[in-house]
């Protein structure tokens, strides 16, 4: 067998847990599964860790043991794709979404996905915010083709449940009461850094006129998404708060350069 096969059939079987048919090419020692074994069992158990801890509101909503259940199997048909573990993990609320227990939490996908965020801008460090003054670097004619780069530890995450009330009653210790939730959409700005974080709601206009801006694209477009969604949208206001609340870090006309 060629390197590469040998290295996909370890793979394999550490992934999967099988490994019988490796046995006669395992050498050193008397029980060669066995430490093939060890292998299978650290892989397993690092990841299923990783998830767990990555996921604590999660757990708390849907209990341990369905949690690592589902972790269990995403680590075994979904492993990791980069050398970072802290990484890993990013598609597990979608494979959530997927399992039979969503259908009596449908909002555990997205809840997931908010957990998953928090813990991520959280841990980041705010740069340092632009003035609304870089704003007047670019003409009338060009502003229009200007990116924006937020802050590190923004999200903006929507929801057809009140995913940002429960996410409170975690991390508060709150029991929920005995009242079946209501759906209610929620449009949220998820913002963290050193170890803190924020979840303010926006309205559909503003949501989606920085969700817009965050996802790369030019103001115009941006307003444009957000004029669709109200007619009554104020691109002036919008952008004036975006810099109001320090969410910009650098502007990108549309020839490339970049105002730090």
């Amino acid at each position: 067998m060629s390197l590469a096969e040998t290295q996909r059939n370890i793979r394999e079987a550490v992934v999967d847990g099988g490994g019988a048919d490796l046995a006669a090419r395992l050498v050193g020692g008397v029980e060669p599964l066995a430490r093939l074994a060890i292998h299978q069992r650290h892989y397993k158990s690092s990841l299923v860790s990783a998830l767990l801890s990555r996921f604590s509101a999660t757990e708390w909503l849907i209990g341990s043991p369905t949690l690592i259940a589902a972790a269990e199997h995403f680590v075994r048909h979904r492993p990791p794709m980069a050398p970072c573990i802290a990484e890993y993990g990013a598609a597990f609320p979608d494979w959530l979404a997927e399992l039979g227990i969503a259908r009596r939490v449908p909002f555990l996908g997205e809840f997931a996905m908010l957990d998953w965020q928090l813990g991520r801008v959280s841990n980041e460090v705010e740069c340092r915010p632009l003035s609304v003054d870089a704003l007047n670097r670019a003409t009338p004619e060009t502003l229009g083709d200007v990116t924006v780069r937020f802050q590190p530890g923004v999200h903006y995450l929507g929801s057809a449940w009140p995913i940002d009330e429960v996410m409170r009653l975690f991390v508060t210790e709150t029991e929920p009461g005995a009242e079946p939730m209501a759906p209610a959409d929620v449009r949220l700005e998820v913002r963290g850094a050193r170890g803190a974080f924020r979840l303010p709601r926006l309205d559909p206009a503003d949501f989606e006129f920085r969700a817009a801006l965050h996802a790369g694209t030019t103001l115009a477009v941006a307003a444009s998404h957000a004029m669709d969604v109200d007619e009554r949208f104020d691109p002036g206001r919008a952008l004036a708060a975006l810099f109001s609340a320090g969410l910009a870090v650098a502007l990108s006309p549309a020839h490339g350069d970049r105002d730090d």
